[in-house]
């Protein structure tokens, strides 16, 4: 198995719980794929297939929480949390045994590719004052994508570097004294 490059694009909002523990749920666009050569039958795509190269477009919700390892305004921190990847669309390429190749959009459904997976995800990252941010993050693919009842486990796996801004950066503060 060969990885594909791909890329991703979303928003996220960091909100306090205690001194440095935030919540900081993200919502994101991925694209996702590999390339495949196959040592035995497999379905998807197909049982005559010698190889395979998808590209999954999908979108992700993930519910992370951050620690920040300083109180400094420019400070390292560590994301982690659970993510649900829809499978939006995809496109598939393969040979087959007995010659000829297919190019075709993925099939989802109960015996092919699945639409929803679940990941695991975490991130070693730095703030800074003025809300910039970069990080390196890993996806561990905690459920296949395979729908077939004898066919491979497909689990996806992405690691990057991303950098990313927050939008009106600054302290929220909530007055929670009563009034009489």
């Amino acid at each position: 198995t060969k990885m594909n490059y791909g890329l991703q694009a979303g928003a996220c909002i960091k909100i306090p719980f205690e001194s440095r523990l935030f919540f900081t749920p993200a919502f994101f666009y991925s694209l996702k794929g590999y390339k495949v050569t196959f040592n035995r039958f497999a379905t998807p795509p197909d049982v005559n297939a010698s190889d395979n190269n998808i590209r999954v477009h999908c979108f992700e919700l993930a519910p992370l929480l951050q620690v920040d390892l300083g109180a400094a305004p420019n400070h390292f921190y560590i994301k982690a949390g659970p993510s649900m990847d829809v499978q939006l669309f995809g496109h598939e390429k393969y040979n087959l045994q007995s010659g000829g190749s297919v190019s075709r959009k993925m099939k989802f459904s109960f015996a092919d590719y699945g639409y929803v997976s679940f990941n695991f995800l975490a991130m070693l990252g730095y703030e800074t004052a003025n809300g910039f941010m970069i990080y390196a993050h890993y996806s561990l693919g905690l459920s296949s994508i395979s729908n077939a009842d004898e066919g491979p486990e497909i689990k996806h796996r992405a690691f990057g570097i991303s950098f990313g801004k927050y939008l009106h950066h600054g302290k929220i503060v909530l007055d929670t004294r009563n009034r009489e």
